[in-house]
């Protein structure tokens, strides 16, 4: 049998995160392990999902440009679960990357996948903050990485050929602050792997896009059992129906005076920019 969905973005935000604490390595490490949580909305859903807790958002894309918060809120962006607590891990995250052992677990969102199975995260502070310094350490230690990443930040080109085009000083004018990319390797899960996760049917993408709040969602046909087809139309319509997650006082946007106008740079909100656009 087939079914037609459409996926929104952040319907598919929490179809990844359910999907990803089905993964048996993430189960494992659950239980009898350790795994790290870098902050971001899609991030912030795993985290609900596992421990029923939303994460402090620091940088995201809206209608004007690369942002950050508001104001600074004392909520961790970044955290350690082990044997069901879970620690704030902003100041040492470098420290615990290092103490992770081959079955734990790292899940870090993207900006920027692409057709290769690459993927980067963009960075407005100096060197991307104590995330951003320590990602080398992922893969000189081995660590297991799971890439939460939907569809929507799927971008032309490779990626090791982008991230030569851009960086924090390059820019003369950005909508926000300007930003380079840091690659981040490990398994890749998009909406379509998720869906594929959580059920067992095959899926095909056959549209991109649309209006009134489904601007970057996806449009998939499923094939599968009439059971499989039940299940994941009922995970579908469920997550259709959730909120954006992430600590409410971190998701306000900045404004000029805002803690991150004192690093982020060529931002025409702070009249940092070199370029004037009227």
């Amino acid at each position: 049998m087939k079914a037609q969905f459409t996926v929104t973005v952040n319907a598919g935000k929490w179809l990844i995160a359910k999907a990803i604490t089905k993964i048996p390595e993430v189960q494992k490490a659950f239980k009898n392990g350790r795994i790290i949580l870098k902050g971001g909305t899609t991030v912030s859903c795993v985290a609900e999902e596992l421990i029923g807790m939303k994460l402090r958002i620091s940088g995201r894309i809206t209608p004007r440009g690369t942002v950050g918060s508001f104001e600074s809120v004392e909520v961790p962006h970044s955290i350690l679960i082990e044997k069901d607590k879970w620690e704030n891990i902003d100041d040492c995250f470098m420290e615990k990357i290092l103490g992770l052992k081959p079955d734990d677990v790292m899940i870090i969102g993207a900006n920027a996948i692409d057709t290769e199975g690459n993927a980067a995260i963009m960075a407005g502070s100096p060197g991307g903050g104590n995330p951003g310094k320590s990602i080398a350490a992922l893969t000189t230690e081995g660590v297991n990485t799971i890439i939460a990443a939907g569809l929507e930040k799927l971008i032309p080109g490779r990626i090791p050929d982008i991230t030569r085009k851009c960086g924090r000083k390059v820019c003369d004018f950005a909508m926000g602050m300007s930003v380079g990319l840091i690659p981040v390797y490990g398994r890749i899960v998009t909406e379509v792997d998720a869906i594929k996760i959580l059920g067992d049917v095959d899926v095909t993408v056959i549209g991109k896009g649309g209006i009134n709040g489904a601007e970057g969602s996806t449009t998939i046909i499923i094939e599968g059992s009439e059971e499989s087809i039940k299940k994941i139309g009922k995970e579908v319509f469920e997550a259709s129906n959730k909120y954006l997650s992430g600590n409410k006082e971190s998701l306000k946007e900045c404004k000029p005076g805002s803690p991150g106008c004192s690093y982020h740079l060529s931002c025409c909100y702070s009249h940092k920019n070199k370029i004037k656009i009227s």
